[in-house]
């Protein structure tokens, strides 16, 4: 076996990739060792005795899989967990969260007619100010005081 490092140094410059991508055709071997100048390896490339390997990327396989198990709550335990609770699920979130909630039930109360516009801005201020801790928490609050009215 001849040695084709030079012509291989040079296929690499002509191709712009580095040498451990330069394919070259066993079979042609002699035809690249005769092989020179540039234009002698120009020629190869084209005639398809030299070439380029493709690039090796990073397999996402891996990750995928594990994604997938963590999107039905696997390998999500304390060990797995770095930051802090405020920081996994910020406390801002959480807030707007419920208060979107809780609002979106009040709209849908008042148009019901369930509640009338009065009674809406007192639930709304209390909802602001967080008396409340969930939708059904609420709930139970303004049918108790239904009972009250009855």
């Amino acid at each position: 076996m001849t040695d084709l490092k030079n012509q291989r140094r040079l296929a690499a410059g002509v191709m712009d990739i580095g040498v451990n991508r330069v394919w070259m055709n066993p079979e042609a071997e002699k035809d690249i060792a005769a092989a020179l100048t540039r234009e002698d390896i120009r020629k190869l490339i084209e005639e398809g005795k030299i070439g380029k390997r493709a690039i090796r990327g990073v397999s996402r396989g891996r990750a995928r899989s594990v994604d997938e198990t963590r999107a039905y709550g696997h390998r999500k335990g304390h060990g797995s967990r770095s930051g802090a609770k405020g920081a996994r699920r910020p406390k801002k979130e959480q807030w707007m969260k419920k208060i979107r909630a809780l609002r979106s039930l009040l709209r849908e109360m008042r148009e019901n007619k369930k509640i009338d516009v009065s009674t809406y801005r007192k639930l709304y201020r209390k909802a602001k100010g967080g008396e409340y801790r969930s939708r059904s928490h609420m709930n139970a609050h303004v049918e108790q005081l239904k009972s009250k009215e009855a």
